[in-house]
This record gives structure tokens, sequence and C-alpha cells, in this order.
């Protein structure tokens, strides 16, 4: 149905913003939400949290006027409830529905297409490099990206479209000009922003190797071989080739004080290798992966901070708020970095979690080769990222 469609109930509900349920979930506060959209779309990607609550109650449930005993003892009667839905209109009609029983509710303005839409920047203050470092988070789909800044310039690594003003906006309340937009790789899970960015006067950097791919505007780009640097002010980011998630993966080493590996490895796992090649391809990729892992990432100094380009609800964010971590401190306690090749292999492709929705038209759009208008673009990468190996089976011990 579409929200114009459900009934206007007679009892009146208050609507929180999607900050305001983030910043509750955040404070450690006990939030119950009651998730309206259909079972399918609940199972493949909801709001979750270890002081959440998440009851999952299709919205066709509270169409009848008298709604089944059964629907409405899944509902805790003494905790407040926030309902939500896709886009709020079903939330809105199901709250009321609730209220006019005397349950205590609210609901989500937007549902989950608000959430999908913050998105905040936190300062990575572990960070020793030259100038100031900002990883921005998506906690819909675990998205990060990084701008690192000094002097009056800065640069965006891994920039979403859909975030495009804001990058501009944050740049120009920073003072600093946004010199380069660059990506790590050819994404599966988003719409890559550094051509919406580079319409707007910024240079988009995109690494060499993934041209092969099929990109058609590979000669309004500006391409990053391995070992190539840019500079913004005093500090240095240099181009370190790290294939194995894609044959075009390439990491970014930020004044030697953090490694923006892209999906190539994350403070909780490892990069999945079957996006590119299939399930064919995805034992060779991964043996690439291990390659570039033991030889061109753990190589680095433990000082040197990691920081993916995705996180899971497994990930355990540093203690300034940021999913970063110290190579050595990855090297302790994730055991994938310290099998030999054939284990590493044989984990890697053990357990790996249904491919990001929607990923081959993602990635024919970041190829250049599809063309969607910003709000289906916004639409496509909607839900989990799953760009990684099963966080289960690289789990810690």
């Amino acid at each position: 149905m579409n929200p114009e469609d459900f009934p206007t109930p007679d009892v009146e509900v208050d609507s929180i913003e999607p900050a305001t349920l983030k910043s509750r979930i955040d404070s450690g506060e006990q939030v119950t939400i009651l998730d309206s959209r259909m079972s399918s779309e609940y199972e493949e990607w909801h709001i979750d949290g270890e002081n959440v609550e998440s009851i999952n109650v299709p919205y066709f449930e509270f169409l009848d006027d008298e709604i089944d005993d059964d629907v409405l003892a899944k509902i805790p009667e003494d905790a407040h409830v926030t309902v939500l839905c896709a886009k709020g209109g079903a939330s809105a009609y199901v709250a009321g529905s609730l209220a006019e029983r005397g349950y205590d509710v609210d609901h989500l303005e937007e549902g989950m297409n608000g959430w999908a839409r913050i998105y905040e920047a936190v300062e990575v203050s572990e960070y020793d490099g030259a100038g100031t470092l900002v990883q921005y988070q998506r906690p819909s789909s675990g998205c990060l990206g990084y701008l690192l800044y000094d002097g009056d310039e800065a640069a965006i690594i891994d920039p979403l479209r859909a975030f495009t003003d804001r990058y501009l906006s944050d740049a120009a309340e920073l003072g600093v000009e946004l010199a380069y937009a660059i990506d790590t790789h050819v994404h599966a899970d988003h719409i890559s922003g550094i051509r919406a960015l580079a319409a707007e006067g910024v240079e988009a950097v995109l690494p060499e190797p993934a041209v092969d791919r099929g990109v058609t505007y590979a000669d309004e780009t500006t391409l990053a071989a391995d070992g190539d640097e840019f500079h913004v002010g005093d500090a240095t980011i240099e181009t370190v080739y790290t294939p194995g998630h894609t044959t075009g993966m390439t990491s970014y080493l930020l004044d030697d004080g953090l490694l923006a590996t892209g999906d190539g490895l994350f403070i909780e796992s490892v990069a999945r290798p079957d996006l590119e090649e299939g399930d064919d391809g995805a034992p060779e990729a991964a043996r690439t992966l291990y390659e570039s892992l033991q030889e061109r990432v753990l190589t680095l100094p433990d000082d040197v901070l990691i920081g993916g380009a995705h996180f899971s609800d497994a990930a355990v964010p540093a203690d300034d708020g940021t999913y970063t971590a110290p190579i050595g401190d990855l090297k302790s306690r994730m055991d994938a970095l310290s099998m030999d090749e054939d284990a590493f292999v044989e984990l890697v492709l053990s357990d790996m979690p249904p491919r990001p929705a929607n990923y081959e038209e993602i990635i024919a759009t970041n190829l250049g080769q599809n063309a969607v208008d910003d709000e289906e673009a916004f639409t496509l990468e909607l839900g989990p990222n799953n760009c990684a190996a099963s966080q289960e089976s690289l789990a810690d011990d």
C-alpha cells in the first residue's frame, strides 16, 4: 500500500527523527522497535543493537478493526515502542492503532529510508599523521569514508553519491577546499560519489587497475597506480595496491598514520573474494587477497591504524568512537591474519554471506555503464553491505 492509502487513526501520535532514535540507542537507553515491514525485508535489514529489542509484525496485521490478540501479545505494554516501516506511512497508521489501545508509542519519520540518511562524522583522535582525519559513518549500511584535511586542502576517500552536498558543506565549514575524491575500488554495495564531486570541480581519483573492469569515464579521472602520491597541505596520501576483494582493490596510506583499506581488511573481518569473478574465481581471488594482506598490509608498522570502508554489527569501535584499530591489535586477535595460505582460503570461502542487494546494477552504475538518477541511486543501495566474509567464521577466539 502507498502511504496515502492507509486510513487515518483517531489518535494522533508523535513522530521522531532518525537522528533522535540513533542518539537514544547510542546513549545505552533500552529501545523497543516494532518493525512493520514484511518479514522478508526485515530479515534482510533492520535496526539492531545490544540495547535494542526489535519486533517484526507486518503492517497488514493491524488493518482489521479487531487486531488479533496473538499479534498484540508480541508488543510489550510496559515499554515505549517506536514503530517503523519503509517510508513512514504504514508506521504512522500502526502506531495510531496501538495508541488507540493504550500503548505508549511513536513512529520513525521516513522509516528505514530516513534511517539510511543518517551520516555521522567522527574525528579519528588516534591518527598521528599530518592534518586531521575524520571518519564518516553510515549506520544503516555500515559504510565508512574518510576526510583528511590539512592547511586549506582536503581529500575524501570512498565518498557516497547520496552525501555529495554534505562533503562540500563540511569542507566549506572547515575552511578547506576539497581537492580530491578518491575511490579504493569499484564498489558493489553503494553508488560512488567521485563523479558527482568531479562535477563540482573536485579531482576524481580511481585506481588504475580498476579501469580494466570496463570503466567508461577513465579519461575524465585521475588514475592512481601503486606508489603514486597525492598531497593535501603537508599530508601525503600514498597509493598501495592491494588486490583480492577485486582486481583493482587499492588502499591508501594517509601520512603513515592510517591505511584506508577499502574492502580489503576491516577491523572485524577480511574481504569476500567473489563479487567480481563469482564463485569460480573466488579461490584465486582469495589467494591474491592473502598475498596482499601478508605482503602489503601486515608489513606496515604495528601502530598504523586500519580503517576499512565498512563495519558490521560484530565490529567494536575504538575509544574515540571510530571503527579503526592498530595493525598490531588486528594481528593479535584476528586468526585469519596468522594462518597459512591454504587455511586462509578455506576459511574465507567457507561461509560467505548473501551478496549485496542489487550489487550487479550498482557495479554497472559505478563503472559508468548504467545511468540512474539520485533517487534511484539511493534506493539501489538500501540494505546491508555484505562486502566482508562472514564475521562468524572469522571471529576471534
